[in-house]
């Protein structure tokens, strides 16, 4: 058993367990995080996907000990209070979820997407999200929900 400190959705924790066993059931056993889902639990296909120092991962095939000094954010943390962040908002405007599996992971995607490309492509945005599978809502309303956010972030006036 091993104590692996790190901040989670900006707040110092502390997650116990076997230095090998997986981030993702730290953060959903532990700290009762389970908006991370684990949807193959082989890295294939995102519902599982957080950020480690900004960088999208795969939860379930990082060992817990990878965690240590990190910072991790989750689906829980990229909203501000009870202001849902523009790609959620987004999702839900333009039935970009439905069963929720994916959802997580393709909204994580998405926002690392727009955090690092402001104005994406729907090339961009496709393969920003290639890692991620959705087995509901085919993937146009996905990439159209992303767009969405594109423009809601946009400042007003703007002529983009």
């Amino acid at each position: 058993m091993t104590a692996v400190r790190c901040h989670v959705n900006g707040e110092e924790v502390s997650l116990k367990g076997h230095p090998m066993s997986r981030l993702l059931d730290a953060l959903r056993t532990t700290l009762r995080l389970t908006g991370t889902k684990e949807g193959c639990g082989e890295g294939e296909c995102g519902a599982c996907s957080v950020t480690i120092d900004g960088r999208l991962v795969n939860s379930c095939l990082v060992p817990l000990l990878h965690a240590e000094g990190t910072s991790i954010v989750t689906i829980e943390g990229i909203a501000r209070g009870d202001e849902l962040h523009a790609v959620q908002q987004a999702f839900i405007q333009y039935g970009g979820a439905q069963c929720g599996i994916c959802t997580p992971g393709m909204v994580l995607a998405a926002t690392v997407l727009l955090d690092r490309v402001p104005e994406p492509s729907l090339a961009d945005v496709q393969h920003a999200l290639a890692g991620n599978l959705c087995r509901c809502t085919g993937y146009m309303r996905i990439f159209e929900a992303v767009l969405a956010a594109v423009r809601r972030n946009r400042p007003a006036g703007s002529d983009s």
